[in-house]
């Protein structure tokens, strides 16, 4: 560029915002090398010792918007404990890149005090709620129960810019690059450090103003004052506030908001495994409480199909031409998810010390039952008060005549709708979801129906009666 050649501030803003992507992306990268080496070396070692635990399908997520879990060719699974020596060194790059990232937005409002890491801590009583689930689980609906409370600042999905983003230029890194770098977003979103988000929204800000926010209307805290700031006539968003009309989202004032309330949660279904949580838990900042859904396996396949119906056309073409044999990759796809979240909810519900009262596992089947005594449980679980406004919701939304329409409606008789799954599935199809997650199905209560009569019959229930999984 020649000397003397000044850039507009929008065409510096940009440029600076595509030099940190780039920087990002090239750091994710570096990391799913390292990977790749350890996994190498995991071979060798499984040869030797033959002690790595084996799986007998790769474990890969059946949501196929979200990376793949990386395996070796063994099958063995890439845990976090076997490469906790790799971590150590590569957690302070990425957390320093992460801080650097949320530091050199230019987002700060000015004059704000920037602290120091080891001077800030959390303030008095705040609490960071994380509801950790995979998708069709029933997360938008008990999200609801969070974002329904004034005095929480509730965030829907914000890790979704993040997957979108890496995921492009990385060109599909292993699940454990990205968990670290969802997490690291993850930490920053919690300190109410919203900026990080510009780096990976599309289009980018300008002035920190963005029609792109996903799901904004589905957070009450980023559609109300003074957030909401004045329509503008002929500026489209994308994802518009639902009950009133406001302009781009300001990310400034989001993040004083944020600041303002006493709490914060967030949902997420990007976060695979809960070992990656645990420097959130350490961080003397954060009073983090970690609040897994899962649901019936068989269920979240029927709900998939149904909402993901491009994705699932191998399950589909197999159901109607017959075959004795379903797609391999489709199995094992299955499979992954499911061990996933049973070595998750094992090591929740083991209780490490950096875990001890601050994990709860929470069924969605006891939820769509019993929604107000568990909205109790999780509000006292997360120390926090539980408010009229959130009960009056609950009621509201939970014996309604009709269900709300909609794939993602969080209106539903909800007594009723949790088990219609069963009396619209092929047995064969619940007869694969069985063998592939039964481990998952056992340590979650959930029974096996050994045919097709059982599986319809409505007297028989295949939910086994368990008390809260809070362990304190």
């Amino acid at each position: 560029m020649e000397k003397g050649l000044a850039l507009s501030p929008e065409r510096r803003d940009t440029l600076h915002s595509l030099r940190m992507r780039s920087k990002y992306a090239f750091f994710l990268a570096f990391v799913v090398l390292v990977f790749v080496f350890i996994e190498k070396e995991n071979k060798i070692i499984s040869r030797v010792s033959g002690k790595l635990m084996q799986i007998p399908q790769p474990a890969v997520d059946s949501n196929s918007t979200d990376p793949a879990l990386g395996l070796a060719e063994n099958a063995s699974l890439l845990s976090l404990s076997e490469l906790s020596s790799a971590f150590t060194q590569l957690q302070s790059r990425l957390r320093n890149f992460s801080l650097q990232l949320g530091a050199e937005g230019a987002g700060r409002a000015e004059g704000e005090d920037q602290a120091e890491d080891g001077e800030r801590e959390a303030p008095g009583g705040r609490r960071h709620v994380l509801l950790m689930a995979t998708t069709r689980t029933g997360s938008s609906f008990v999200g609801e129960f969070f974002n329904q409370q004034a005095n929480i600042f509730y965030l829907f999905e914000p890790l979704w810019h993040i997957e979108r983003t890496v995921a492009f230029e990385a060109g599909g890194a292993s699940a454990a690059g990205s968990a670290l770098v969802y997490r690291d977003v993850l930490q920053q979103l919690f300190l109410c450090d919203l900026y990080v988000l510009e780096h990976f929204i599309s289009p980018l800000p300008e002035d920190h103003l963005t029609q792109f926010m996903f799901r904004r209307g589905s957070s009450r805290s980023l559609c109300e004052e003074p957030v909401c700031t004045p329509f503008v006539k002929k500026v489209f968003e994308k994802y518009h506030c639902k009950n009133r009309r406001c302009g781009p989202l300001n990310v400034t004032l989001a993040a004083e908001a944020c600041r303002r309330k006493e709490h914060m949660a967030l949902k997420a279904v990007r976060i695979r495994q809960l070992e990656f949580l645990q420097p959130l838990a350490e961080d003397p900042r954060l009073d983090l409480r970690v609040i897994q859904l899962v649901r019936d396996p068989r269920a979240v396949l029927a709900s998939r199909m149904v909402a993901f119906a491009g994705k699932y056309e191998g399950w589909k073409k197999w159901l109607a031409e017959g075959q004795d044999q379903l797609g391999a990759e489709e199995v094992q796809r299955l499979r992954g998810n499911c061990e996933s979240l049973r070595l998750s909810a094992e090591l929740g519900l083991r209780q490490p010390a950096w875990l001890r009262g601050r994990y709860m596992l929470v069924r969605y089947e006891d939820v769509a039952r019993r929604p107000l005594q568990k909205a109790r449980e999780m509000y006292r679980f997360a120390g926090i008060p539980l408010t009229p406004q959130v009960e009056d919701w609950i009621r509201r939304n939970t014996q309604a005549a009709q269900a709300g329409t909609g794939i993602y409606s969080t209106q539903k008789n909800s007594s009723e709708q949790f088990e219609k799954w069963r009396f619209g599935m092929p047995f064969k199809l619940a007869q694969v979801v069985q063998a592939a997650c039964g481990p998952a199905m056992r340590l979650f209560g959930y029974k096996l129906a050994p045919d097709a009569a059982a599986l319809t019959n409505r007297s028989l229930s295949l939910l086994e009666e368990r008390g809260t999984f809070w362990v304190t």
